[in-house]
């Protein structure tokens, strides 16, 4: 038997690399109003990393991985969403109240709501209930001054939650806070150090519309109902239908991120002494932290091998570490790292990785291994 469901309330949690999206939700999860949501989660690289640092992890967390919502995975947005509805129709799950869905930081946010808003069949089933755009008071600037993408992200928001202001200067924070007015005068910033910005009500933004953003939002989803509607006839476009998946190099639509920005991701089976990581990550950070956009890492270190180190990065800030209580797999307690960057090889954070961990060097026709000395990296003064 086939029960019918008033539309669920779509929200779209989103904001640039390393804003603090991820954060952010695990404080939301929390909040009882949020039982029986689904939370989608989309990753970049092709190891998946959120799903594990997302705290209320389980059945209700769905990934998306080794693509961008708004271009390469965007077909199984759609399909995952058709999934849920069928699945709460037939009686295999209980009915949502809710479905957030976490972006990449690298999302442009109006393909992703055209999905939602656009497709014939999931306009019947949801209704996107809100944009909440979260954005680094320490980057920010920075950030929408090179790169469009974050740029789309704010202006589409019905709440901005602005992080990391204690680590930035009143006179930035200012600054940043007159161009999120301009780009979206009537989003409310909320501080996201504060108790309110881990409650529910964050999502309870009402039916979203367009009408209420800058005259660009409006036309970014028209151009992208245009893009669906030639894809679907035969023409170019980033629409959702027809997508090949197969041999993506760079894991994303150079046309919409960069050809110069990359997803890679290194993966280590033996324990990692904490001092060689501590000199891995602050070389990184020093020397090539403008070309780091982000860099999330589950770690076992020698000397606490029974309990995850948790790593998050951006440019040259650095979250404190901290530990998990636990393996979220105990069978699986391989130290993954999922880097993106812009103009950083690949090539030369692996040998830089390696010359760290003790790993013999692997001759690779692509790259050329560091020097004896690993700290022989080219722009670095000692």
């Amino acid at each position: 038997m086939i029960t019918r469901f008033d539309p669920v309330p779509v929200s779209i949690l989103t904001g640039f690399l390393g804003a603090g999206k991820t954060t952010l939700l695990n404080r939301l999860l929390k909040d009882p109003d949020l039982a029986d949501t689904a939370v989608i989660i989309n990753e970049f690289g092709d190891v998946s990393l959120d799903h594990l640092l997302v705290e209320s992890s389980g059945d209700g967390v769905i990934e998306l991985a080794d693509g961008c919502l708004c271009c390469t995975v965007r077909g199984e947005l759609v399909d995952t969403l058709a999934d849920l509805m069928d699945r709460m129709q037939t009686g295999k799950i209980r009915p949502l109240k809710r479905v957030v869905i976490e972006t990449t930081g690298l999302a442009d946010p109006a393909p992703v709501m055209q999905s939602v808003m656009g497709h014939p069949t999931l306009q019947q089933s949801y209704r996107l209930d809100g944009m909440v755009t979260v954005v680094d008071a320490v980057n920010g600037l920075s950030t929408l001054d090179h790169h469009v993408e974050a740029v789309k992200q704010v202006a589409v928001a019905d709440r901005l939650v602005l992080t990391k202001a204690t680590l930035a200067s009143p006179e930035a924070v200012a600054a940043l806070k007159a161009r999120l007015a301009d780009l979206n005068p009537r989003a409310p910033v909320i501080d996201g150090d504060l108790e309110e910005t881990g409650r529910a009500a964050l999502f309870a933004c009402g039916l979203y519309d367009p009408a209420t953003k800058i005259a660009d939002v409006g036309r970014w989803l028209q151009d992208e109902a245009q893009n669906d509607h030639d894809q679907d006839h035969g023409h170019e476009g980033h629409g959702h239908h027809g997508h090949d998946h197969h041999g993506h190099h760079h894991h994303h639509d150079a046309n919409r991120h960069g050809d110069d920005i990359r997803s890679f991701s290194i993966v280590h089976d033996r324990p990692i002494s904490a001092m060689a990581l501590d000199m891995f990550v602050d070389l990184i950070r020093s020397a090539h932290g403008e070309k780091l956009l982000r860099m999330k890492a589950i770690v076992c270190t020698a000397e606490r091998p029974d309990r995850p180190l948790v790593l998050h990065g951006v440019q040259q800030i650095f979250h404190p570490p901290e530990r998990l209580a636990a393996w979220p797999d105990p069978d699986d307690r391989r130290t993954r790292m999922v880097l993106i960057t812009k103009g950083l090889e690949e090539g030369f954070v692996r040998d830089l990785f390696d010359a760290f961990t003790g790993k013999p060097a692997i001759d690779r026709p692509d790259r050329q291994a560091l020097s004896d000395n690993p700290l022989a990296v080219p722009g670095l003064r000692m």
